[in-house]
């Protein structure tokens, strides 16, 4: 599935592919495109104990990129969802981002569809 975020700044798209009964998410946007990171989540009974189901992640992460932050929250929360292995990997990047503009990208990645 292909889902296409336009910014105000910039466009976001992220992708998923089903690997077997696993998942594969691709982030890219802004003015380049890239791998800053690369997340591996498994799902797990979550560690408050109330029988729901969260996400255990790795990371690899390029010197100075911070995609973390999107692959990370979109793996976790598509392995809960789930209940599958997801890698998520990607990049995105806009020179010299503001406050608000972060929080814009945020909030696009929080509305998707996963």
């Amino acid at each position: 599935m292909r889902q296409v975020k336009t910014l105000s700044f910039a466009e976001l798209i992220v992708e998923t592919e089903n690997i077997g009964k696993d998942l594969l998410i691709t982030v890219r946007g802004g003015t380049r495109p890239h791998i800053g990171c690369c997340v591996l989540a498994q799902p797990r009974p979550s560690l408050a104990g109330d029988g729901k189901v969260s996400a255990t992640s790795s990371v690899l992460n390029v010197v100075g990129h911070k995609d973390e932050a999107l692959c990370r929250y979109l793996a976790e929360r598509a392995a809960a969802a789930h209940g599958c292995t997801v890698v998520c990997t990607g990049g995105f990047h806009v020179d010299n981002m503001t406050g608000a503009q972060i929080e814009e990208l945020l909030a696009a990645v929080k509305e998707l569809e996963i």
